[in-house]
């Protein structure tokens, strides 16, 4: 059975098994975390969200995204600026599927 589970602003399409990579939450690499948020379970829509549904995740670690650079530039004024930004990503394995 599948979900798509909603977490920081974006949806995800789970199984039992698959692990994901979704916006940084506060919890310790170890810990288990239960997203309330399931937008579909199995072939049921829910309107926004399914009643009563959840997906219980396992998180394996705090990690963080490749480098993005950023580069400005103003021709011929000499004005170059050059920073890179890496989001925390939270790493997470779905264990359990509650429809």
């Amino acid at each position: 059975m599948h979900a798509v589970v909603k977490s920081g602003g974006k949806q995800y399409r789970v199984t039992k098994g698959d692990k994901i990579r979704v916006e940084k939450l506060d919890v310790e690499a170890g810990k288990t975390v239960t997203l309330s948020d399931v937008v579909m379970v199995g072939g049921k829509v829910g309107a926004p969200l399914v009643a009563g549904a959840s997906v219980t995740a396992k998180v394996v670690e705090q990690d963080r995204d490749d480098k993005v650079i950023i580069f400005k530039k103003k021709r011929r004024h000499n004005y170059r600026r050059k920073k890179g930004h890496m989001q925390h990503r939270t790493v997470l394995e779905i264990t359990d599927i509650k429809a």
